[in-house]
């Protein structure tokens, strides 16, 4: 398989956001915090809380859902050029194991990428454990001229 090649890489963008907890918005809900950037991979981690956890006693495959989409068009705001922004086209997730405590990490990696969409792998780990695995596309909108 041949490596992607990434034209743009805005350490702005990273230096603002990795280890940031939003205020607002599900990443700030479900408590998303990114921890590592570099060029076309992405990793989120998210703490298993009370509030997340459904009467059943396990996470909702929703909140492990919301974090797939979340990197899925995140991992691609440093490599996009300037002013562009990702839109999740579809996305596809198989639920491998209930999680019940400790923090979900989410690894997003662009797999294919060009001036309009790029298709992203996604893979959830919980206590060393894989409990989640996705692929989904974005595209890509240029600024409005």
């Amino acid at each position: 398989m041949s490596e992607v090649k990434f034209e743009h890489f805005n350490e702005e963008w990273v230096k603002r956001v990795r280890g940031a907890k939003a205020s607002r918005g599900i990443d700030g809900f479900l408590g998303i915090v990114i921890t590592e950037v570099e060029r076309g991979r992405l990793v989120a981690d998210m703490a298993v809380t009370k509030e997340l956890i459904t009467v059943m006693g396990n996470m909702h495959g929703g909140c492990l859902s919301a974090l797939c989409d979340h990197v899925l068009g995140t991992v691609m705001y440093p490599v996009m050029p300037p002013q562009h922004w990702a839109a999740t086209t579809e996305f596809k997730i198989n639920l491998l194991a209930p999680v019940t405590t400790g923090v979900c990490r989410a690894t997003a990696t662009i797999i294919s990428m060009t001036r309009r969409m790029a298709v992203v792998r996604i893979e959830v780990e919980n206590e060393s454990r894989l409990v989640a695995a996705a692929q989904g596309t974005c595209t890509i909108v240029a600024p409005k001229a």
